[in-house]
């Protein structure tokens, strides 16, 4: 088990029209507590853990082939604790270090020019399509003895295709993507440990107030993610579905912002299942 939450992002407005240059910096609080049920099968049972991780991000925009670009990087440093059954005995941990960073990069196909803060003004977003792509970089603390951890030790990429829709005031939005993994080789030192790829859909309505303000209702489905030790199957594959709401309001001035977000499982098989909040801190600049 590892802190990456791969396939179980609710995050709205992944795809939403900005002006070319803008820059954002961010810093993240995030509390979570839950457990995981798993398969006889697998070393990891009855897992009731709390996380508080520290991030701090980066997003840039910028133009590609005329096309409206955006990137973000962001590092979390994470704490956790809890208790699990491992092999059918009791168990306890505690850690704290970096978890696995992420990098994400994102284009906007159609309904997303690319405009100059000056222009930015007048323009009105209708219907759009994106896509992006997500890199989970294996740099967390990882101690290959260990069953829990706070990095996975392999790589991750997600390729994703986002549409919105916008009627007044209310924007709909369809994200699906799919996590492809590398094979962790170190896993209880020697093992080897295979992941298959995990599907993840998820919609969100969102409602946008004047001066910037929005708040969105946000759901997620997975799918898949079996995995294998040693080319022996674990019978764990995964079918969870998430709810969530997020709400996003400038404070002091245009260029300062707070996001605070909200989600739960609320149907879980051999998946992570838990509830999180997350405060996020922003400003932005040209």
């Amino acid at each position: 088990m590892c802190l990456a939450d791969y396939g179980q992002e609710l995050d709205p407005r992944s795809y939403s029209v900005l002006p070319k240059g803008l820059n954002a910096a961010a810093l993240g609080l995030s509390y979570s507590t839950g457990n995981v049920i798993t398969d006889f099968t697998s070393p990891i049972q009855n897992l009731d853990i709390q996380t508080y991780i520290v991030s701090a991000a980066y997003f840039r925009t910028f133009s590609i082939f005329n096309k409206l670009s955006r990137i973000a990087i962001a590092l979390p440093y994470g704490y956790l604790n809890g208790t699990a059954k491992a092999f059918g005995i009791d168990t306890s941990a505690s850690r704290n270090g970096f978890a696995d960073a992420k990098i994400k990069f994102g284009i906007n196909l159609l309904g997303s020019p690319v405009l100059e803060p000056k222009d930015f003004s007048k323009f009105q977003e209708h219907t759009v399509l994106g896509v992006s792509v997500v890199f989970s970089v294996p740099i967390g603390q990882y101690f290959p003895e260990k069953l829990i951890n706070l990095g996975s030790n392999r790589w991750g990429f997600k390729p994703e295709i986002g549409f919105s829709q916008r009627a007044k005031r209310l924007y709909y939005e369809i994200y699906s993507g799919v996590w492809i993994f590398t094979t962790n080789d170190q896993y209880l030192k020697t093992g080897k440990l295979h992941q298959e790829p995990l599907l993840s859909f998820q919609s969100h309505i969102d409602y946008a107030f004047k001066h910037g303000r929005y708040i969105a209702f946000n759901a997620g489905f997975t799918e898949g993610g079996q995995t294998s030790l040693n080319d022996i199957d674990r019978n764990d594959q995964q079918t969870n579905w998430r709810l969530g709401l997020t709400f996003s309001t400038p404070v002091f001035n245009k260029h300062q912002s707070i996001k605070l977000l909200l989600n739960t499982g609320i149907a879980t098989k051999a998946g992570q299942n838990y509830t999180a909040i997350t405060l996020f801190y922003q400003y932005t600049w040209f």
